[in-house]
């Protein structure tokens, strides 16, 4: 589990990384300032939720496997795919009902934030 998800939130600091300078570089003279700060927005996000990834994976390294674990990384990768993306998609498209799917990204990483917490208050040591 620790590999796993120490790969996956690697993966997703480096996607915040590219995507955030796609943004910066190829798509910020063609939308106006307030879709491009809803586009920062999800960056942002994205690049919090790929580092706490990795905060599960060196806790699993530390503590040991365990469900709620897994848990709080599935969630917080749910989280960055649902919230950031249709952050990224509302922006570049236009289309503005992909709002609606941010909202289940938000409750996806208060999950996963949940999920560690409860990892570490149920930890003996």
């Amino acid at each position: 589990m620790q590999r796993k998800f120490m790969i996956i939130g690697a993966l997703m600091a480096m996607l915040s990384v590219a995507i955030g300078a796609f943004g910066a570089h190829m798509i910020k003279q063609s939308v106006g300032e307030t879709a491009m700060k809803v586009y920062e927005t999800g960056v942002q996000y994205h690049m919090v939720h790929a580092l706490g990834i990795l905060l599960i994976a060196l806790a699993a390294g530390l503590w040991g496997d365990s469900r709620k674990l897994a848990w709080a990384g599935w969630l917080l990768l749910a989280g960055i795919i649902l919230f950031s993306g249709s952050l990224y998609l509302l922006t570049i498209t236009g289309i503005k009902s992909l709002g609606i799917i941010t909202p289940f990204g938000g409750v996806a990483f208060i999950a996963g934030w949940i999920c560690l917490m409860a990892e570490a208050i149920t930890r003996k040591k």
